[in-house]
């Protein structure tokens, strides 16, 4: 049965809150921009019909179909994820893992805080995210600089909490050419 308000609602709630953590990052842009493709009639009708509230509906139209129509759509869309960042090589022929910039890997560490607050509720704490990463890093193909960075960003919000690391993306990270 299709749950469209509860939905609604969830990815509402999720993107202002990204918005929230972009604006501490210093990347109040890529707040402002992001996930609006999750409003569109190709994400939001499945993730209306395969809504459950404590996960992402991707994983249940997944487990449905073997795929995610709406995953699919989405990460090519948005650049904060790191499957946008893959390609061919030239040389090997392989799909490989391409750097991610310095804002969209801002940008994918402050959804993934935001995630785990949401699906998490009231038993988030700020190692969640870090958890969340490290339980699933081995099966995603993701650059080692951008793996490197994500992981200091997600470890650095374990040990020190919210305000210590949006505070050093903000005055440190942000304001380097590259990383």
């Amino acid at each position: 049965m299709a749950r469209p308000f509860a939905h609604f609602r969830t990815i509402t709630k999720h993107r202002h809150l990204v918005m929230k953590h972009c604006f501490m990052a210093g990347i109040p842009l890529q707040g402002l921009k992001h996930d609006l493709s999750k409003y569109s009639p190709t994400e939001f009708i499945p993730g209306a019909r395969f809504y459950q509230g404590t996960r992402s509906p991707n994983e249940r139209e997944r487990e449905a179909y073997g795929y995610s129509s709406a995953w699919l759509h989405h990460k090519g869309r948005n650049r904060h994820h790191l499957e946008y960042w893959t390609d061919y090589s030239p040389v090997t022929k392989d799909l490989v893992a391409v750097k991610m910039p310095l804002k969209y890997v801002v940008e994918m560490f402050c959804d993934r805080v935001a995630a785990s607050k949401i699906y998490k509720g009231k038993d988030y704490n700020d190692q969640c995210p870090l958890l969340y990463f490290q339980n699933r890093k081995t099966h995603v193909l993701i650059h080692p600089d951008t793996q490197r960075l994500l992981e200091e960003l997600l470890r650095m919000l374990a040990d020190k909490g919210e305000k210590e690391t949006f505070r050093y993306i903000r005055k440190v990270l942000m304001r380097q050419k590259n990383y």
